[in-house]
């Protein structure tokens, strides 16, 4: 390990980590843009590659809780082992779909940039019974980001393939908590939620899709998730 406290990634996966920073580069020029059509200055989150577990400002980062993102340093941790996870285990294979995966952890860096997360976590702490329904709101609206840096990274770079939202739109309903808990524990929770159903999911992600606009993100004032 460096001093970054970067741990070294196997040769096999060098590609899959280019591809990432690609899809990173691809939403910092997105975001760049839409925060200067209102005026604001957009830095992007910085990116950590690891190998089963890293610290993190935000505590010990470990493989098994999937790419995350840390408000307190604003950095985007991912374990490339995730990837093989999402094409075997939750049959959510294609580039697409591991574009969404990132596209998603830098909406939480959009929330957290705007200040939207810091209210989050006011809210959940004047409000610690419905802390996990606020979460998902949260999720659905990181969600919904990333559905419009899709659209918007279409317009510049001419990005998606045939079949690429449609490889988005299955990762979303496979890393659902409904479909996360069938498979885990054989039964669905809905108070156990933290990131919303698959149905909520994909529509966030459509919502975000096809306006292209953050004005269409506002899960916090929906009445239907």
């Amino acid at each position: 390990p460096g001093g970054s406290g970067q741990a070294r990634v196997p040769a096999a996966q060098d590609e899959m980590g280019t591809f990432i920073k690609r899809v990173l580069a691809d939403t910092e020029d997105v975001w760049h843009r839409v925060f200067q059509s209102f005026g604001k200055r957009y830095e992007g989150p910085r990116l950590v590659l690891f190998s089963r577990a890293t610290q993190t400002a935000c505590g010990v980062g470990q493989s098994a809780m999937g790419p995350f993102y840390c408000p307190l340093d604003k950095k985007i941790y991912v374990d490339l082992v995730f990837y093989d996870e999402l094409k075997r285990r939750f049959q959510a294979p294609g580039d697409f779909a591991q574009a969404y995966v990132i596209a998603h952890e830098v909406g939480h860096h959009v929330q957290t940039v705007l200040g939207i997360a810091e209210k989050v976590m006011e809210l959940k702490q004047r409000y610690p019974r419905d802390a996990n329904q606020i979460q998902v709101r949260m999720e659905l609206q990181a969600d919904c980001l990333a559905g419009v840096w899709a659209n918007l990274n279409h317009q510049l770079k001419n990005r998606l393939q045939p079949g690429d939202i449609e490889e988005g739109l299955n990762a979303a309903a496979a890393i659902g908590d409904d479909m996360i808990q069938k498979k885990t524990q054989g039964y669905v929770v809905p108070d156990a939620f933290t990131h919303g159903s698959s149905a909520q999911r994909v529509r966030w992600f459509k919502n975000g899709f096809e306006s292209g606009q953050m004005q269409s993100c506002d899960t916090f004032n929906a009445s239907n998730l």
